[in-house]
């Protein structure tokens, strides 16, 4: 009965140690863009000398598109405890419905990704449709 309390004891002590290092280490938690600015960084992050003039963070703070001075579209979202982005080259798979604009890649590891704009949709959908046709995407990685 003595050696299955300090197993106990030890396994409990043990669970409790990892729960506080993942804590202090701030691992596993729910990543989320916090605002424009962040979003700003993970694009500076993902493609040097990217200065978006133009963004608009997902209601869920999980994406966001932000377009630079030159034109460039950038698709950012989430990707485990990181994020990826793309530069968005065509708007020819890019599909609006309400506030939630859905941009289908074609490519595996990045997928179908789908932002929740509210009534920037609209605006952005607009501006997309006038984009030249040309190649969808560009990888960047965040």
């Amino acid at each position: 009965m003595t050696a299955q309390l300090l197993q106990f004891g030890g396994s409990l002590a043990a669970i409790l140690i990892i729960a506080w290092l993942v804590m202090r280490l701030g691992l596993g938690g729910d990543t989320r863009i916090r605002d424009e600015e962040h979003a700003r960084e993970l694009a500076e992050e993902a493609m040097c000398g990217f200065d978006p003039v133009d963004v608009s963070v997902d209601r869920g703070r999980t994406g966001a598109l932000l377009r630079n001075a030159n034109g460039q579209i950038m698709i950012l979202r989430r990707h485990g405890s990181h994020f990826v982005t793309r530069l968005l080259r065509s708007a020819e798979d890019v599909r609006l419905h309400q506030n939630n604009l859905t941009f289908v890649t074609g490519e595996r590891t990045f997928g179908e990704v789908t932002l929740d704009l509210g009534p920037k949709a609209q605006e952005w959908a607009a501006s997309l449709r006038r984009m030249e046709t040309a190649p969808m995407l560009e990888t960047r990685n965040a």
